[in-house]
């Protein structure tokens, strides 16, 4: 094995995915059986399932955090967080839990973050044309990034991927206090505030049936749009 390789090997060892669930039995299993051959530390917040999501991400082999009641993506994210720096994490990934991310994207994100000495590298739709969104979630996702550079002071292409790897010393440096949607927006602010060097990495999304039928695409951006203009 070659020096490089073995750095990359142990950048992932001791890098955490860190998964907000909340209802997706259907697919969780999978998430996980794929992330695991790249990330040995998986940890899902199980955030008041009522489906056995937490169970069925055990049997697959991830560490399992229970919320007894649904707190929000926000509130998940900072369990999460909390749960790998305890572990030692020296990166967080965080990885949604309804397969639109991809491995390999993520994995690309932590060699980059590692070779550049980034504290933080955001996953964006589009800096590439592999994703297509759709023209109405296109309009409104554009619409929300537009309103948080302005509110955030930062220049991203895609403020609202769930795509995202953070370092250790950057997490320690901010604790999110928004449990829903705006916790989106909460995290840029936060990670820009530390002054920290950061970059985007283009990623695919993929918008599968599933995630299609939950009616999740559309809604979750329209509630980010309606959160940054009533925040």
């Amino acid at each position: 094995m070659s020096f490089e390789s073995a750095a990359r090997d142990a950048s992932a060892a001791s890098a955490w995915v860190v998964i907000p669930l909340f209802n997706e039995a259907t697919v969780i299993a999978t998430v996980i059986r794929d992330l695991l051959p790249v990330f040995p530390n998986v940890v899902c917040i199980d955030d008041g399932s009522r489906d056995g999501s937490g169970e069925i991400a055990r049997a697959a082999g991830a560490h399992v955090v229970t919320h007894p009641i649904n707190l929000g993506q926000g509130a998940a994210l900072q369990t999460g967080f909390e749960y790998a720096l305890e572990r030692g994490a020296s990166y967080v990934v965080t990885f949604d839990a309804d397969g639109q991310h991809r491995v390999i994207d993520a994995a690309a994100m932590l060699d980059r973050a590692r070779d550049e000495d980034l504290a933080i590298v955001f996953g964006s739709r589009f800096l590439d044309d592999r994703t297509n969104p759709g023209i109405l979630k296109k309009i409104v996702l554009k619409t929300a990034v537009a309103v948080t550079n302005v509110t955030t002071r930062t220049k991203l292409t895609d403020a609202h991927n769930g795509l995202r790897v953070i370092r250790a010393d950057a997490l320690r440096m901010f604790k999110l206090r928004q449990d829903r949607m705006a916790h989106g927006t909460e995290i840029v602010v936060k990670l820009g505030r530390t002054g920290l060097p950061y970059a985007e990495h283009p990623v695919e999304v993929i918008y599968t049936d599933y995630s299609k039928a939950k009616g999740q695409s559309l809604l979750n951006s329209v509630n980010i749009l309606v959160d940054l203009i009533i925040r």
